[in-house]
């Protein structure tokens, strides 16, 4: 289209654009300031931190001493040789179970698939409760103060069985016959054709599950006993709010315990919030695209 074609915006279109700029940078400040609050907060001088007050952009006295603390802390290397070993197993465990459950429920032909939708959807607003999970996973199962306490119970998630399920059913059937005349089998049909064909929707599910497996505590800290096992989050739970960060303070003294433990605290978030930012930019550009195809059928 020419520049005599092109079509004029009124005032009121400039308004709204520079209106919905400002909100949007306002939002993007309001998000991003907690974490360089964090981060310089991690980078200061233990005593300059505690007698300052007010916004922070720049660390007080600069100094690696709150890092060196935490990485000299054995429970933090164990953390996260535990959460590694849990998200990875833990993600490849979801997206195997996830990929065969949504794939029987898309395939046309199949009985009873209408009635397993609505027993799985029921989940989604009705569980049994803590408890019968406990005796479920701790006595009948025999998982308690194992890691696989933590993976096994959320093997599925039901939200994202019925993304991946949508997504598969939007593969179109002549493709999945002609393999079947070719002789391949489902599992053959689900790894080698549905599943990359399905990679922006997988790569969703594994932002989902692997974020979630990072992040969790809760079963951690209802199934582990050994501090072994305990994974990241969960120490830092120990850090942040039960403020056990004395054993981590070195020789400081009693005085001093209290600013040096502030540090820790800051350097611990860090820490533990890092690898999860860093893998997350090579898994944003399939995000939206996932979503919407999984969200849409077609």
């Amino acid at each position: 289209m020419s520049a005599a074609g092109a079509i004029r915006k009124s005032p009121g279109e400039h308004a709204f654009q520079a209106i919905n700029a400002l909100f949007m940078v306002l939002m993007m400040f309001i998000t991003l300031y907690p974490f360089i609050y964090v981060i310089t907060s991690s980078l200061s001088d233990s005593r300059l931190l505690m007698s300052h007050s007010g916004a922070l952009w720049l660390p007080k006295g600069f100094t690696w001493n709150a890092y060196v603390m935490v990485f000299k802390n054995p429970n933090i290397i164990g953390g996260y040789v535990n959460t590694i070993i849990i998200v990875v197993c833990g993600t490849l465990v979801n997206l195997f179970m996830t990929s065969l459950g949504a794939y029987v429920l898309s395939r046309k032909g199949v009985s009873w698939t209408r009635y397993l939708m609505l027993l799985i959807v029921f989940t989604m607003f009705f569980s049994g409760g803590l408890i019968p999970v406990y005796l479920l996973v701790n006595n009948w199962l025999h998982l308690g103060n194992t890691l696989l306490a933590v993976i096994v119970p959320g093997m599925i998630s039901t939200w994202n069985l019925i993304i991946l399920r949508t997504s598969f059913g939007s593969i179109p059937d002549s493709l999945i016959e002609s393999a079947w005349m070719d002789g391949a089998n489902d599992f053959t049909i689900l790894f080698r054709i549905v599943v990359p064909l399905s990679l922006p929707v997988m790569a969703v599910m594994i932002l989902f599950y692997g974020v979630g497996h990072w992040n969790a505590w809760f079963g951690a800290m209802i199934y582990l006993r050994d501090r072994a096992l305990f994974p990241l989050q969960l120490i830092l739970r120990e850090i942040l709010i039960q403020n056990s960060t004395a054993y981590m303070s070195g020789d400081a003294s009693a005085a001093d315990q209290e600013a040096v433990g502030e540090s820790i605290k800051y350097a611990t978030i860090v820490v533990a919030t890092l690898p999860i930012l860093a893998v997350y930019p090579f898994l944003q550009k399939y995000f939206v695209k996932g979503v919407m195809i999984g969200s849409i059928k077609g």
